[in-house]
């Protein structure tokens, strides 16, 4: 299913589908696609972040992923448009930015996903809000997926991405015809790691790669995902996103 143009509705619209998709993402996550001993959970509290999903592992130890159950981690380069390698001053910005993100159990964090909504850029303390959990995650070793579809504003000129890369390298001005943004950022040890994908309107959503172990990967079902949460809106914003009807 092609990437519709959620600028063509309200904040309240993209709520529904965000909280939709979020919990498609959860099903699939927990369905076998996480190896035995991680799951999902939506609107998971960590401190005062709230990530729209966390990864989690049921045991204190190390993470050594258990390929009894669940799909088997991928090791092999993840097949997406760009790789970013964090820069040593940026990693400087970073350490002065981290904020402190304070668990709310005892299982450890791995990994985060983050759908972009209208009031994560409605005013520079939003914009600054998200991107700083984002790099607080990052700094901490927790993997970051950002999936942002809402094209750059007035407050992330540079995209939502580059209101959180701008923290670990340089950044790259967003396409013209390429607005969208699809991130996964790999929490290395050192340096961290980007891989992006750059979209626009009418492209299908690739799968891409949320980070568990080290350079171990799962392939993320985006584009199934997506079309499910899609398909329980109501119809007449989805005649709205698929067609030209007026919005009142």
């Amino acid at each position: 299913m092609p990437v519709h143009d959620w600028t063509r509705v309200g904040a309240g619209t993209f709520h529904h589908f965000h909280n939709a998709w979020t919990t498609h993402l959860s099903e699939a996550l927990n369905s076998g696609l996480l190896p035995r001993g991680y799951y999902a959970l939506s609107e998971q509290h960590v401190g005062l972040a709230i990530p729209d999903i966390l990864t989690l592992h049921a045991n204190e130890g190390e993470l050594t992923p258990d390929r009894d159950g669940g799909v088997a981690l991928l090791a092999a380069p993840p097949k997406v448009g760009r790789k970013l390698v964090a820069t040593e001053a940026g990693m400087a910005r970073a350490r002065r930015r981290t904020l402190t993100i304070r668990h709310s159990s005892n299982h450890r964090v791995v990994a985060m996903i983050e759908i972009v909504s209208p009031a994560n850029k409605d005013r520079q303390q939003s914009v600054d809000d998200f991107a700083g959990k984002a790099i607080a995650a990052i700094d901490r070793g927790i993997h970051v997926l950002m999936l942002d579809l809402l094209p750059p504003g007035f407050f992330d000129p540079m995209g939502m991405h580059g209101a959180i890369w701008g923290s670990f390298g340089d950044v790259d001005e967003p396409p013209k015809d390429q607005p969208l943004a699809l991130a996964s950022y790999d929490a290395l040890v050192g340096l961290p790691q980007a891989d992006l994908e750059r979209l626009h309107v009418g492209d299908v959503l690739p799968e891409m790669p949320l980070y568990l172990v080290g350079d171990n990967y799962i392939n993320t079902p985006l584009e199934s995902t997506y079309a499910a949460a899609f398909r329980g809106m109501p119809a007449y914003w989805r005649n709205v996103l698929e067609k030209d009807a007026a919005i009142p």
